[in-house]
């Protein structure tokens, strides 16, 4: 396939485009600057310089790549933004919608989160809402997500991939990452707060596989939901950091996800099939 990847220099990039390029896809990697565009070209790729925000720079990028699919991975995550965030997953993905409609590209996969929908009781399955009456601050990301899917469903053929809480190399979960300052310094908290996790490697593998699943959203998490008193001793301890102290409560939304979709409809196999194991080692 001729294969455009928006985003391809992110945590999930880097991991995503060497698969890509391996099996003998043409791959066209999006970056904003020369310095991304050498990485993606080391990686055995073709770099291509774009700005999601600007729309007819965008329809230009897709004119000359003519891909067969789009890859949406666009993120502004690395400096804990979420409303930098939220504006790429509204502007960003509409122009990337645009781009492909102008061009006749009919299929898109597009990174969105586990962690949009509405409370409840159990883990999410994709059938749940999203939590579209969320308060603020939380509005922000769900208005973002909101955006992003009703924006991608338009393309012909899509898929959603409701990704978990991402962690290993570059993450916030990584040695030198924003959670591992926090957990160090016992700023965080341990609450019966649910979330899913989700390694990077399991990540960009969905997106590989995805080329061939149908349309439509589908978690991807690891197998084990768990609450902030369960996961957070585990990273404190693979980090050397304080014990966490306990807080009670949880923040809306905070229920997990399920990713029986996934394995079982489609297949999907992690490499880092839970939290326990995975964080340790990510941090190795």
């Amino acid at each position: 396939m001729n294969i455009f990847v928006a985003g391809s220099t992110g945590v999930i990039g880097q991991q995503l485009l060497p698969k890509l390029v391996q099996p003998g896809h043409e791959v066209t990697g999006m970056t904003r600057n020369n310095q991304g565009k050498g990485l993606i070209e080391s990686w055995g790729a073709r770099g291509i310089v774009a700005d999601a925000f600007d729309r007819e720079g965008m329809i230009a990028a897709i004119g000359e790549s003519r891909p067969d699919v789009i890859i949406h991975q666009l993120t502004s995550l690395s400096q804990w933004n979420l409303e930098d965030n939220a504006r790429i997953r509204i502007e960003g993905t509409r122009h990337l919608v645009e781009a492909a409609q102008i061009h006749g590209v009919k299929r898109m996969i597009a990174q969105s989160i586990a962690w949009a929908y509405e409370p409840g009781e159990h883990p999410a399955t994709e059938d749940a809402p999203l939590d579209v009456q969320a308060p603020a601050p939380r509005k922000s990301t769900i208005d973002g997500i909101v955006s992003l899917e009703h924006a991608v469903a338009q393309m012909p053929s899509h898929v959603i991939l409701r990704y978990g809480m991402f962690y290993g190399p570059g993450t916030w979960y990584d040695a030198n990452g924003i959670m591992a300052e926090k957990v160090r310094s016992r700023a965080l908290p341990a609450t019966d707060g649910v979330q899913s996790f989700l390694h990077v490697e399991d990540a960009a593998l969905a997106a590989l596989l995805a080329l061939d699943w149908p349309s439509g959203p589908v978690n991807i998490v690891d197998d084990e939901p768990a609450a902030g008193t369960a996961w957070l001793p585990v990273y404190a301890d693979a980090l050397q950091a304080p014990a966490p102290a306990y807080q009670a409560g949880s923040k809306r939304g905070e229920r997990g996800a399920s990713n029986a979709k996934a394995r079982k409809e489609y297949g999907w196999q992690p490499l880092h099939p839970t939290w326990r194991t995975g964080l340790a080692q990510s941090l190795r």
